[in-house]
């Protein structure tokens, strides 16, 4: 049984040093070994901060040449279109020229089948009745006069059957060449419709391949962004938890001295936690449990205390020798070899 002068006072002290204890036993959790590591984490996080952005800003840079490459693709895919539909636009007007020139070249072949017709029917009747010569028509004219106007009109209608067929020939010929010309313009036409729309397919590819790539790149930026305010996030919490810990440490320091002061005003410094001391014996070195047989300000049953190689009573050795089987006893066992430290 512990004894001691002034019991309330010593149940104040053994209260203050139990909270000291608890909270030396939680800085310990969050000492220097885990500010180091915390630190470490937000060491490494900041290297990995660091490396994202600069991965981010190379993204966001080749987002933005993969956005200009689209704009400037859809800019020269919009001006082909516009050249494309003027080009189709001459290619339906000349359309209607070839059109036109082919169902003018059909009427000049009709009037060219008809007048060969004619022609034909005409050779035929003069082959059949024979065609008038000069001495019949001095024959059979009535006179001179008549003679000549009979002359005439023969020579008229030769030199008019002549002349109709080579109209028609060059008519016919005429409207040949000009839908051969009028075709020829619409094959370079089409032609060039179809390179306008070749490129404008292979403008629109690429356009479409820049846009996919700089939504990509966005996406891409995006997941990067995210990790890094993740990282951040984390940074700020470690940090907050290193600025915790040494204010736990400190505040461990300072109580650690409280406790040394406490002890030292209650007769210490002792092996073991004041605390325990005060419950035990209350500091009384000198101090005998009349159940147990405990003894000393450590209260060492005296078949432990001969374990640790001390001789006689524990009360009646010297504080250094108490001391020091004390320290071996918590080095061992802990506080709990102690009833007080529950």
């Amino acid at each position: 049984m512990p004894t001691a002068n002034k019991p309330s006072l010593r149940r104040r002290c053994v209260a203050t040093l139990a909270m000291l204890v608890c909270v030396i036993g939680f800085a310990s959790q969050a000492g220097a070994a885990d500010v180091d590591a915390l630190q470490a984490r937000v060491d490494d996080a900041r290297a990995e901060a660091s490396a994202l952005a600069a991965d981010l800003e190379a993204q966001q840079a080749r987002m933005v040449a993969a956005q200009q490459q689209a704009a400037a693709a859809a800019a020269r895919e919009q001006q082909l279109s516009a050249l494309l539909a003027v080009g189709e636009q001459r290619a339906a007007e000349l359309g209607d020229a070839v059109t036109v020139s082919e169902r003018r070249l059909g009427i000049e072949k009709r009037r060219l089948h008809r007048a060969r017709a004619a022609l034909a029917r005409r050779l035929v009747a003069i082959y059949k009745s024979g065609t008038p010569d000069m001495a019949e028509l001095v024959l059979s004219s009535d006179g001179f006069e008549n003679l000549v106007t009979r002359a005439e009109y023969l020579r008229t209608i030769e030199e008019a059957d002549t002349r109709l067929a080579q109209r028609v020939e060059t008519v016919r010929d005429a409207v040949r060449h000009q839908l051969k010309v009028v075709e020829e313009a619409k094959a370079r036409v089409d032609a060039y419709n179809a390179r306008l729309a070749s490129a404008r397919s292979q403008i629109a590819a690429v356009r479409a391949e820049a846009e996919s790539q700089a939504a990509q790149l966005a996406a891409i930026a995006a997941s990067r962004a995210s990790t890094i305010a993740t990282l951040q996030s984390n940074i700020g919490s470690w940090l907050d938890d290193i600025q915790a810990a040494r204010a736990a440490a400190a505040q461990a320091a300072s109580a650690a001295e409280a406790q040394a002061e406490v002890g030292r005003w209650l007769g210490g410094p002792y092996s073991i936690p004041t605390y325990i001391v005060m419950c035990e014996s209350g500091g009384n070195y000198g101090a005998v449990n009349p159940s147990s047989g405990a003894g000393g300000a450590y209260q060492i049953l005296p078949s432990t205390w001969q374990l640790y190689g001390g001789s006689g009573a524990p009360q009646d050795a010297p504080k250094s020798t108490q001391d020091q089987i004390a320290a071996q006893i918590l080095g061992d066992s802990g506080p709990g070899a102690w009833v007080c430290a529950g």
